[in-house]
């Protein structure tokens, strides 16, 4: 049967002959099973995301899944390297007045937007600094009600000077503006697809970067395609992408997308599930032997504490008693946990709050496994309280369940007796945001690799919902460190205000960090040019495959 016979054996409805060209196309270049074989195959990057796809306007780019495509489609004033160093992107170069909090950013004069009929006939046009101004001015647009637009509140106006200089000044110093600027929130748009598309953006994007957009059948697939008027070049003068398409899938089973990776249907997974942990690695972190001929693991630290919270604001004798938290955070011995819950994969949290791969980070000593600290600070609260049984519950969803019932266990070894309620995760951040958990399982990966994004959770201002200070932890110390490390643009001064306030948060507990988490990617040996980041972001544009 031909292609033309199968598709037309399903539909009720003639497909015009135009069409089939496209149709045959995306068949031959896209197609699962022996298509995978063909020729075309070392052109395209495959992988799965096993969670929906919500829109690929970047605007609306809060999770991974929204910002790895969005990442492929869109540029903004300035990127990060590998290092989370501060590159050039559209801006190829900028200046900061320190004494007026003033950003001049001068752009490049060679960026064109994806060829697009909102433009007039499938043409383009190059991006100028009125289109930035346009872009921020919408992300902050309240009718628009992106997730993103916070990014703008320390920014007190903009301007573009003219077509390639642009102006930002902010109201006050904030040291890692530069870095905020490097979320796929700041991408420029342009007016004219907004004008046409409307709410349909979020499914026919315009932006500037290595891929445009082709084809999202959602849920099912996703298909970029390389961007011939892409500004950038290798360091031979090659111009970027290598490849000719990116294609998503979006199996919502990892064991599946990890079946398809293991027989080579996709080029990469990322993050490691329990239902594989196993099989491809062992519990040392490396890889199983079977494996090694044909896939690359690549790791770094990844900007994510894992940790317990514990909601300070509550009336429970157990939360409200720092020697209870304390008791916790001494109960249980993370080394053991990472080696065999996680396969190596991560770095206990023995340094307090700030992740490994930023400025702060092991400066100070934090909790480390001590069963009888614990039983003396166990004995101190009875001694105080009364309560001869102590009992907290945490919440948790099923992802991070095996953890939960290992401190469980760890923790009724030393009087602490632990009931976990499992829900979903939808439940689980809408309790943990209105304060109805004593103790609740969370994460924080940072929006911008600084310090202070993770102590901006310890800010007394940050309670929620007008901020992500989950605990309601409130200490006039740490606040006051915390205001004078935003006038601080040295680094290094800075991260001795980062260590102070780290330290109050260990002494204090509101917290029980558990481990520092690792970006893991298991990649074919076919793929070369996808490197890793701290952020886990995916960058395609160097990425080559062989044949």
């Amino acid at each position: 049967m031909t292609i033309r016979d199968r598709i037309s054996s399903s539909t009720q409805h003639p497909v015009p002959n135009f069409l089939w060209g496209i149709i045959i196309v995306l068949f031959t270049l896209f197609s699962c099973g022996k298509n995978n074989t063909s020729n075309n195959n070392h052109l395209v990057f495959r992988y799965n995301e096993h969670s929906n796809i919500s829109s690929l306007d970047p605007a609306f780019a809060r999770n991974p899944q929204n910002i790895w495509p969005t990442n492929q489609l869109f540029n903004g004033l300035i990127q990060l390297d590998d290092s989370l160093n501060i590159e050039p992107d559209i801006a190829k170069r900028w200046e900061v007045n320190d004494s007026t909090f003033t950003y001049t950013f001068y752009l490049r004069d060679d960026v064109y937007f994806h060829k697009n009929q909102c433009f007039g006939s499938d043409s383009t046009r190059t991006v100028t600094a009125h289109d930035f101004v346009f872009s921020f001015d919408r992300l902050t647009d309240a009718d628009v009600a992106s997730p993103g637009s916070w990014v703008m509140n320390t920014v007190k106006n903009y301007k573009a000077k003219n077509d390639t200089t642009l102006v930002i000044q902010l109201k006050q110093p904030f040291p890692a503006f530069l870095g905020l600027l490097s979320m796929r929130y700041c991408s420029v748009v342009p007016e004219e697809a907004i004008n046409f598309y409307g709410n349909e953006f979020r499914s026919n994007p315009v932006g500037t970067g290595p891929f445009r957009f082709k084809l999202w059948e959602e849920n099912v697939k996703l298909v970029l395609r390389k961007n011939p008027l892409y500004f950038e070049t290798d360091a031979q003068g090659n111009q970027l992408p290598y490849l000719e398409a990116v294609a998503i899938t979006f199996l919502p089973d990892k064991q599946s997308e990890f079946l398809q990776f293991a027989q080579g249907k996709l080029d990469f997974i990322s993050g490691l599930d329990n239902s594989y942990k196993d099989e491809i690695i062992t519990t040392q972190g490396t890889l199983q032997k079977k494996y090694r001929d044909r896939v690359k693991l690549i790791t770094t630290p990844y900007l994510n504490t894992e940790y317990l919270g514990f909601f300070m604001e509550t009336e429970t004798s157990e939360i409200e008693s720092k020697e209870l938290r304390k008791a916790v955070n001494y109960g249980f011995d993370r080394k053991k946990m990472v080696t065999y819950l996680r396969n190596g994969m991560g770095t206990p949290a023995t340094h307090g709050f700030i992740p490994k791969g930023l400025p702060g980070f092991a400066s100070i000593e934090g909790y480390d496994y001590n069963p009888d600290k614990a039983r003396q600070l166990i004995e101190q609260y009875k001694t105080e309280t009364g309560d001869t049984q102590p009992e907290i519950t945490i919440g948790t969803n099923s992802q991070y369940l095996d953890i939960c019932e290992y401190i469980q266990r760890e923790l009724e070894k030393i009087g602490i007796a632990v009931e976990i309620d499992v829900m979903p995760p939808s439940t689980l951040r809408q309790m943990k945001s209105s304060g109805e958990l004593d103790i609740f399982r969370a994460s924080w990966i940072a929006d911008y690799p600084d310090a202070e994004n993770y102590l901006s959770l310890f800010y007394s201002e940050n309670f929620t919902p007008n901020g992500p200070n989950y605990t309601h932890f409130k200490n006039v110390v740490f606040d006051s460190l915390y205001e004078k490390s935003l006038t601080i643009s040295n680094i290094e001064k800075r991260k001795r205000l980062y260590v102070k306030m780290d330290s109050i948060v260990v002494a204090e507990a509101p917290v029980v960090p558990l481990f520092y988490d690792v970006a893991i990617r298991f990649v074919n040996k076919k793929v070369s040019g996808l490197g890793i980041n701290p952020q886990n972001f995916l960058v395609l544009k160097h990425v080559k495959k062989k044949k």
